[in-house]
């Protein structure tokens, strides 16, 4: 009952409440973005949700827009100012998400929203990740987030899926708050950003 009715209109009240109540928020940090960033502060990428319907996921811009003499993007490294390490290590590029909660694209908690060239190279098991809405935040985000591995990621993303509950689902949002108190698992260990998913090899 909880996953098929509770959990959506949890989702609606709480995320149109964060938005009222961190406004200011929203207001200030898209004004540092647009000046930290030299221009647009939002970042906007189609990735796939619920079912694998494909929507406009909405973040604060973490990169710069820099470029080479040649007229390419720089290094995801170079890019990663000081103001997007801050917004990374601290979640609040994450805070325009709650618009993607509050029109039933995304939920609270549920399996992180992916890219869209990932959607192949998923075996059939993985793929249930996409049952139910992405999320905000996940099992996986409260148990290593980018340390883990793509397979114990999605693991982890799958044995939610098939145990969803309102107990569960507290417990991983009040998790999400002290990881992001004490600022865990922010990066891999090897790279400014998550490698890319190559797929997994089956056996």
């Amino acid at each position: 009952m909880y996953a098929r009715f509770g959990k959506r209109c949890l989702d609606l009240v709480l995320s149109v409440a964060a938005l009222a109540v961190l406004s200011p928020v929203l207001l200030v940090l898209t004004v540092l973005g647009a000046w930290f960033m030299k221009g647009n502060p939002f970042f906007a990428q189609l990735r796939p949700g619920k079912d694998e319907k494909i929507f406009r996921l909405i973040k604060f811009r973490t990169m710069s827009m820099e470029r080479d003499e040649q007229g390419n993007l720089l290094p995801d490294e170079q890019r990663l100012n000081g103001y997007g390490r801050f917004l990374r290590s601290t979640s609040l590029d994450e805070l325009p998400e709650l618009i993607n909660i509050a029109l039933g694209q995304m939920s609270l908690v549920g399996p992180r929203p992916l890219l869209v060239k990932y959607l192949p190279l998923y075996n059939d098991e993985q793929r249930h990740r996409h049952d139910v809405r992405p999320g905000l935040t996940g099992l996986a985000q409260v148990n290593g987030r980018n340390l883990l591995s793509w397979e114990e990621k999605f693991r982890l993303d799958v044995e939610y899926v098939k145990n969803i509950t309102f107990l569960g689902d507290m417990k991983i949002l009040f998790a999400t708050v002290g990881k992001i108190i004490n600022r865990e698992g922010i990066s891999s260990e090897s790279s400014a950003t998550m490698e890319e998913f190559k797929g997994t090899v089956r056996q």
